[in-house]
């Protein structure tokens, strides 16, 4: 192939790919969330409210209530049935809500080091306002955290990541597939001395990678502000 033809190809590529590399949003967003947990015997519940603000924190893009009750099956698992509602309001779009029925699976994995290793398994079915279909999505995280200077101040280093992917292609949006990723960093801080197990606060900086519709990838900076009341 001669070089002339060779580096017309070549531009006609990098032409062809520059739209798609461009194609990555960014926002700096706020998620507030108060978590209510309680126990008796072996039966628990939670309940969540979780109000997201985005377009640089100007504006409330997201309002998720999610309540679960459960059963302890040992001291490492718990089972759940959950519901969740959640009313989207997206900048420049109509909005919609959605309802989520989930069953959850926890696991405290143990500790190794001073690291507290757990994981949450999560199956939803998903109903949009928009569309008739049922989505199916399943949802990994697995947390690490590690106690910083004295343990006794019950001050910890967080760190979790969570992978989502829809297992089908829905009326209203949803695609099979790697549908986002979540990691945060942060610190667990006690609401009172030597708080094993009671309520904490936990603060720190959530990235959020999103596949989004029309070959768009959505990156969000969230700035992640946790109250979890334990009773």
């Amino acid at each position: 192939m001669p070089s002339r033809t060779r580096s017309l190809l070549t531009a006609l590529a990098l032409a062809a790919a520059s739209p798609a590399a461009a194609q990555t949003s960014q926002d700096t967003q706020l998620w507030l969330n108060t978590t209510l947990f309680g126990t008796h015997g072996d039966f628990v519940y939670f309940a969540e409210v979780q109000p997201r603000f985005g377009n640089d924190i100007a504006r409330l893009d997201q309002l998720i209530l999610r309540p679960a009750v459960g059963w302890k099956l040992n001291d490492a698992l718990t089972i759940y049935q959950g519901y969740a509602r959640v009313e989207n309001t997206p900048a420049g779009m109509p909005s919609f809500s959605e309802d989520r029925s989930f069953q959850q699976l926890s696991w405290e994995i143990g500790e190794f080091q001073k690291f507290k290793l757990s994981s949450r398994t999560r199956f939803e079915q998903r109903w949009e306002s928009d569309g008739r279909d049922v989505g199916f999505r399943f949802r990994e995280q697995l947390r690490a955290s590690h106690p910083i200077f004295d343990e006794a101040w019950g001050l910890k280093a967080v760190g979790w990541s969570e992978v989502f992917v829809a297992l089908n292609d829905t009326d209203w949006g949803a695609r099979a597939g790697f549908d986002q990723i979540r990691t945060f960093v942060g610190l667990e801080i006690p609401l009172q001395e030597k708080s094993q197990g009671k309520s904490t606060v936990e603060v720190g900086y959530l990235n959020q990678t999103v596949n989004a519709p029309a070959a768009r990838v959505e990156v969000n900076h969230i700035l992640s502000l946790n109250l979890f009341v334990r009773y």
